[in-house]
């Protein structure tokens, strides 16, 4: 059984392509790029190789035939192994049904904004809201041209999830410039303070203390 590395999507992304059929690595990213699927999943052609050689290591794919057309490079034609398929089944099931915790530079972020000064996170807020909502507007008129397009729903559901986490965190980013605005936002006020000092903050001055 090949052991598990998971760490890296695009490794499922070649297990699913070749388990639609057997196809060089030039060939895997064409296609993904065709789909639109590099979008959700971080592409380029040295990383791709990179994890061919590693999921060919693992036994989960294997080369099936050497193809030369003309003047062209060879090329390895790679086919997915019955551990492959097992292996790309149980990844994928996983992250479907699994919720796992990931850390989004923008939490990261909120969870030390009072390292900055209100009004200038307030302004970085804005300059957020106002990049996200031009790429509203853009994921907008991209479901627009895939729907008049008359694909299927199924073939971008990961745009359709895309776009609301983007409208949530726009929602987000409004409201809460809207609240520190306002004094609403609980601590505001100690933290426009410990900003106005001309001396560093005594112990008891801690922001988590």
């Amino acid at each position: 059984m090949a052991p598990r590395n998971r760490s890296n999507t695009l490794a499922l992304a070649v297990l699913i392509c070749l388990a639609e059929r057997p196809m060089h690595p030039y060939e895997v990213a064409t296609t993904l790029r065709q789909r639109h699927k590099h979008d959700s999943v971080k592409l380029n052609y040295g990383s791709l190789y990179s994890v061919v050689d590693s999921l060919e290591k693992r036994s989960l794919i294997t080369a099936r035939e050497i193809e030369r057309s003309g003047r062209l490079p060879e090329r390895t034609i790679y086919e997915l192994t019955e551990h492959g398929r097992r292996e790309m089944q149980d990844w994928l099931s996983d992250l479907i049904s699994t919720p796992i915790k990931e850390y989004p530079s923008f939490e990261a972020a909120l969870s030390f904004i009072p390292a900055l000064p209100p009004d200038l996170v307030l302004s970085l807020l804005a300059e957020r809201a106002r990049r996200l909502e031009v790429g509203l507007a853009q994921a907008e008129t991209v479901r627009d041209m895939i729907i008049k397009k008359g694909l299927p729903r199924l073939l971008w559901v990961e745009h359709e999830y895309e776009m609301r986490l983007m409208r949530a965190e726009y929602d987000f980013a409004t409201e809460l410039i809207a609240d520190i605005k306002a004094g609403e936002l609980d601590g505001v006020d100690f933290w426009r303070r410990i900003h106005e000092q001309d001396t560093p903050l005594e112990p008891s001055d801690s922001w988590f203390e």
